[in-house]
């Protein structure tokens, strides 16, 4: 019964937010379900609109949703008590395309333009309102085109916006099209520096020339400075460590190899990002996984641990409670003897202190039913040499009542 308990508190099943069909965080999140599947948990994927419904979702208790992908940047400060990071997966660059023949070079530059900057609630959207309000591009003096993902893209190319802005890994579908697109130019941050300290989840990147494409066409043509933010595995805070692990160990496997900004074993990693790390994840990363899940299945290694909690307790109960059980029968067992023994004792001292008329008969009776009682106590065969001792004893104590009668008598005649 209790190993069946155990075994039912187990998880079985994890909810992951992604994003939108094909995007990366859908890939990774099919990744995800694939190797969970191997260890018996089955991972459900929500598609959503991306980074910031994620984190709604995750923030909401009724959502069901354990487990989000989100970058940096999209989480109000307020609101980051409620969950942590489990891990940082890659970067993801802020990507800013545009038209035209000049080459740009600051976000300012873009000021009274069309700019798309992604779906209202879009957690590029989030991270990109920053940058262009701290540049003083603004809906005051830019049109600010609510235009994400493809379509944004397709704008961009038939020259419906002047410039489009996105956040997401160099291997997306839209940011490798958009680096192919010989009309598009790809913009390299002058002052990069200067947003990584103002926005502490920004880091300074470098595109070198020909990264994407080496041959004749070299993409980038020329180094590109860019400023990332990075995905993470975000849960709620009461997500069980057994699942913590699991998902430690498929992100290693995802995302520990080199890519276009990441070296090999960059990631995943718990160095901070903003939002509060789990000390679950950060244990496993840095120690790696308990003796037992190194080497049993992931069910049995954590039954194993869990009857560990139970048991543990228990036996900082029972064993003192066995040692102490041998004491407890003896001195149930000698209680039985010993109560007769006290009435003996008071019946002896009676008889060595009485004086004038003795009450004979009433001793002797005393005795035998003393004896009676004395012959008819169960006990273990252990202990019956106490029996035979209060037995001696009440010859003794009936030897000398006899010893007194004597006396008497001999004192009358």
């Amino acid at each position: 019964m209790g190993v069946w308990y155990v075994q039912a508190t187990i998880p079985r099943r994890i909810v992951l937010a992604s994003g939108v069909k094909d995007a990366s965080y859908h890939i990774d999140a099919r990744r995800y379900a694939d190797l969970l599947a191997h260890d018996g948990v089955t991972v459900v994927e929500q598609m959503t609109g991306g980074a910031a419904e994620n984190a709604s979702l995750l923030l909401d208790p009724k959502s069901g949703v354990d487990v989000a992908f989100m970058e940096g940047g999209v989480v109000a400060e307020s609101q980051r008590d409620r969950i942590v990071m489990l891990a940082s997966l890659r970067y993801e660059p802020v990507w800013i395309f545009y038209r035209g023949d000049a080459a740009l070079t600051r976000l300012d530059e873009l000021r009274y333009q069309r700019i798309a900057v992604g779906r209202p609630g879009n957690g590029g959207r989030l991270i990109v309102e920053p940058l262009l309000e701290a540049t003083n591009v603004t809906p005051a003096n830019s049109r600010l085109v609510p235009l994400g993902g493809t379509e944004a893209l397709r704008a961009l190319q038939s020259g419906g916006v002047d410039a489009a802005i996105f956040v997401g890994a160099t291997t997306s579908p839209i940011i490798w099209q958009a680096l192919h697109d010989e009309s598009l130019k790809l913009m390299s941050l002058e002052d990069s520096d200067a947003y990584t300290r103002r926005f502490s989840y920004l880091t300074r990147l470098t595109l070198p020339t020909g990264a994407i494409d080496l041959s004749y066409r070299r993409i980038p043509p020329q180094p590109v400075t860019l400023v990332a933010t990075k995905a993470m595995l975000v849960a709620r805070d009461d997500l069980p460590s057994p699942l913590v692990d699991l998902l430690l160990d498929a992100a290693r496997e995802l995302h520990s190899k080199q890519g276009y900004f990441e070296t090999a074993r960059e990631f995943p990693s718990t160095s901070p990002v903003d939002i509060p790390v789990s000390a679950d994840a950060d244990r496993h990363l840095r120690f790696g996984a308990s003796l037992l899940h190194r080497y049993l299945p992931f069910w049995i290694a954590t039954l194993s641990e869990r009857l560990v909690v139970v048991v543990l307790p228990l036996l900082v109960i029972f064993i003192p409670l066995i040692n102490f059980m041998p004491q407890l029968v003896r001195w149930r067992v000698r209680s039985r003897i010993y109560r007769w023994y006290g009435e003996l004792k008071l019946l002896e001292r009676d008889v060595e202190r009485r004086t004038g008329t003795l009450p004979i008969e009433r001793w002797l009776a005393d005795l035998d039913r003393i004896e009676r009682a004395a012959e008819h106590i169960k006990i273990p065969a252990s202990f019956a040499s106490e029996s035979y001792t209060l037995r001696e004893h009440i010859g003794l104590v009936r030897r000398a009542v006899m010893e007194k009668a004597r006396e008497a008598n001999a004192t009358d005649g």
